[in-house]
């Protein structure tokens, strides 16, 4: 079992989660990696360009995604996880659903990405006697996919606060040890259809990890609100994407979730050189 118990690679430098979406439907690369063997080649590329974690998806969660089964998730996820744990390669699940979270830990994930966050108190027993780590990511809808929802930046900020107060209480009263908790703002569609509480969310992420004292995950990977910022379509996102993860990565965050790891990783390695050679004649 890979069980990252260190939230931050030496010199400060977060973590990188790669994605691999088996889906239909991702917005980003929805079908390019449904079948296995590319999923498990996609994710090779990934960890070789410097991938800490693989984030396997099995299904979307956009404002338009479709809705898949447990049964469905896991037929996709079954030979991908199989061939990247048997690599030795640290693997997250993306699922809200609980018979895909029982399915991937019964597999060897080492991360469980619940994008509900979580919600059913009467699974946390459950969760405390699991041996993988849990990002517990919040959202404004709380249930299901994202939506488009119109929302004020300081009232979500709000919101956030609130929610990560209420459910890491529960989470560990329930006997969740702390270690294994990873906090997730949400960002895009998740917070809102305007790019404001995003943008908020992302300039405050050291007073989230300052408030919490958990490690923090962030995903602004060819999110909406960046679209919408620079008018940008996806083929042309990836400069405001690594604008976007540089100011997460320089705000303390411990894990960037991202499709171009090679992108996010070159840059923190001259940052890195540039940070070594402060103060020098």
């Amino acid at each position: 079992m890979l069980y990252l118990d260190s939230p931050l690679l030496p010199m400060g430098r977060p973590r990188l989660i790669g994605v691999v979406n088996i889906t239909t439907d991702s917005f980003s690369d929805g079908g390019r990696f449904l079948d296995a063997g590319d999923a498990v080649a996609h994710a090779r590329r990934l960890r070789a360009e410097g991938a800490d974690v693989i984030e396997l998806g099995p299904a979307a969660s956009h404002p338009d995604s479709q809705q898949v089964s447990a049964e469905e998730e896991m037929r996709r996820l079954a030979d991908v996880i199989d061939e990247l744990v048997a690599d030795g390669i640290a693997v997250s699940v993306d699922s809200f659903r609980s018979e895909t979270q029982r399915f991937a830990v019964a597999r060897g994930a080492a991360f469980l990405n619940d994008i509900q966050g979580f919600p059913d108190p009467g699974r946390y027993r459950e969760l405390a006697g699991m041996n993988c780590r849990l990002i517990v990511m919040h959202s404004v809808q709380r249930t299901g996919p994202a939506t488009k929802m119109l929302t004020d930046a300081e009232t979500v900020w709000t919101g956030i606060e609130r929610f990560f107060c209420e459910r890491l209480a529960a989470l560990q009263a329930a006997g969740v040890d702390r270690e294994r908790l990873v906090i997730d703002p949400g960002l895009g569609y998740f917070i809102g259809r305007t790019p404001e509480p995003s943008v908020m969310t992302l300039s405050r992420l050291r007073t989230l990890k300052s408030r919490f004292g958990l490690p923090v995950l962030v995903s602004p990977s060819r999110k909406s609100f960046l679209r919408a910022l620079t008018g940008r379509d996806l083929a042309r996102i990836g400069p405001a994407t690594l604008a976007a993860e540089l100011h997460a990565a320089r705000q303390g965050v411990d894990f960037i979730r991202t499709h171009d790891v090679a992108a996010i990783g070159d840059a923190l390695t001259v940052f890195k050189s540039l940070d070594e050679h402060k103060g020098r004649p």
